[in-house]
């Protein structure tokens, strides 16, 4: 462990990415919590190995995820009480959080990251029974992969934004998995409209097996 302790920056983006549990963009960050990791901030972190972060795409914003050594040390800050300052009535309600969190830990006989798992969602019953039912229709067999260009074309007056959506929420189930084509000067025009954002890449061919 460092000999100098975190700055409060560095201990928020640490216990934001924690809450969130899942990878997250810069743009997330500033949009739901008005945080960024970036310059100096993230450069400690990465050299400390406690936050991971990649660029999906060259020049495009940063996506960051704690480590599990930046799960370790987050747990062991809070357990310590080496919680960098806070003022205000703000940082009044941060303290009595974040005392209460490592006490209800040691009561539940939980760690960090179990508190913390994000609850799966579902994606909508309906439009997800419709995106396996084109998958089914399109695939020449379980399992095939599956261009997302025709099976849009199999969900008629259903808005992109929504289909979108349902891949993304799918996309976390066991038995679906959606990857770029790794070939993309084959890509069309149209292919690459279809692709769904996933983590900031366009993700263009859809696989479903068995649940």
């Amino acid at each position: 462990m460092p000999e100098k302790g975190l700055s409060l920056p560095e201990f928020t983006a640490l216990l934001v990415l924690a809450v969130e549990a899942r990878e997250m963009s810069n743009s997330e960050l500033k949009e739901h919590y008005r945080l960024t990791i970036d310059g100096k901030k993230r450069q400690r972190l990465n050299d400390l190995k406690l936050v991971e972060s990649r660029q999906p795409r060259r020049g495009r914003a940063f996506v960051h995820v704690l480590t599990d050594s930046g799960w370790a040390r987050l747990a062991d800050d809070l357990r310590s009480g080496t919680i960098p300052p806070q003022t205000g009535s703000s940082g009044a309600i941060a303290r009595a959080l974040l005392a209460w969190l490592p006490r209800f830990m040691r009561r539940t006989d939980q760690r960090l990251s179990e508190i913390f798992e994000p609850e799966p969602e579902a994606p909508p019953a309906g439009l997800e029974s419709r995106v396996r039912a084109a998958y089914a229709e399109l695939a020449a067999e379980p399992g095939a992969w599956v261009s997302l260009t025709p099976l849009r074309r199999l969900l008629p007056g259903v808005p992109k934004a929504e289909v979108d959506e349902a891949l993304v929420l799918m996309e976390r189930l066991p038995d679906v998995n959606l990857v770029p084509e790794s070939n993309q000067k084959t890509l069309t025009p149209e292919d690459r409209e279809a692709a769904v954002i996933i983590g900031e890449q366009d993700k263009h061919l859809l696989w479903i097996g068995k649940p």
